[in-house]
């Protein structure tokens, strides 16, 4: 079956139309493989999880890196990608928008602008920045289908005002955004009461063994749950484990706890 790029943004939107979906993050193309393999009905890409593929810290890769990494793993894959596209890798509106229609034309189905500034002193851009930054990712995707995710990242930065949070949300809705994300919230009465301001639109949560379930956080009315870096991070904790008691033990056997040669494959044959 050949799987266009419209076809791809067709489905997304469609998902987000009902119910409650997992959106797990892969970090390369053979993790996105194993995903759709899976059975998964989209992947979004994660800035941590690709930066540690290529020796970077989170926030540390560029526009050319993560547009590289985007369209390898939507050219890869059968299924609609989201793409992590960090804060638009600039600060003005209309630079943001012509990475934005970059992003757009390596085949993602959507894509997330979040209004961090990377400065711990004054972690968040001022509100009317922040929207405008929204309404110019919304202009440069045009009629393209690709879908975007407004995302305040309060929570992330210790700036725990659940106000602040739905007052951004709901601009970004406004401006714009197609779904709302604001990673870091936990409770779930804050969950509630974001989907709640949000509605009609989409919520994305993250869940990185928080222990809230799919069936939880449905009945929150949630739309889809993300899981950041934390397939990642769960993937260098076997390595490193491994690596580490070589090391400082000499010994193998964490080695034993690999998943089967055979099996993998299998599954990329």
């Amino acid at each position: 079956m050949n799987v266009t790029t419209a076809d791809k943004r067709a489905a997304f939107r469609k998902l987000h139309e009902s119910g409650c979906f997992i959106l797990p993050n892969p970090v390369d193309v053979g993790s996105a493989k194993a995903l759709q393999h899976l059975g998964f009905k989209a992947v979004a890409s994660s800035s941590a999880g690709f930066a540690w593929t290529i020796g970077k810290a989170d926030n540390h890769v560029n526009v050319d890196d993560v547009c590289q990494h985007l369209a390898a793993l939507s050219s890869a894959i059968d299924l609609p990608v989201n793409a992590d596209f960090e804060g638009g890798f600039a600060v003005e509106p209309d630079k943001v928008a012509d990475h934005v229609e970059r992003c757009v034309r390596t085949g993602v189905a959507g894509l997330s602008i979040e209004d961090s500034t990377g400065d711990k002193n004054k972690p968040l851009y001022d509100g009317a920045l922040a929207v405008e930054r929204i309404r110019a990712s919304r202009k440069a995707i045009g009629d393209s289908g690709a879908l975007l995710v407004g995302r305040c990242e309060a929570y992330l930065w210790g700036v725990t005002d659940l106000k602040l949070v739905i007052d951004r949300l709901t601009a970004y809705a406004d401006a714009g955004a197609d779904c709302l994300y604001a990673p870091g919230l936990k409770t779930r009465e804050d969950i509630a009461a974001v989907v709640k301001a949000v509605a009609p639109k989409p919520f994305n949560l993250l869940i990185g063994a928080s222990g809230l379930s799919l069936k939880e956080a449905e009945d929150l009315g949630v739309r889809r749950i993300s899981v950041g870096g934390s397939l990642a991070r769960a993937a260098w904790g076997g390595f490193m484990r491994a690596a580490k008691e070589m090391a400082e033990k000499g010994t193998f056997t964490e080695l034993g706890n690999g998943y089967p040669g055979g099996e993998l494959n299998k599954m990329f044959s």
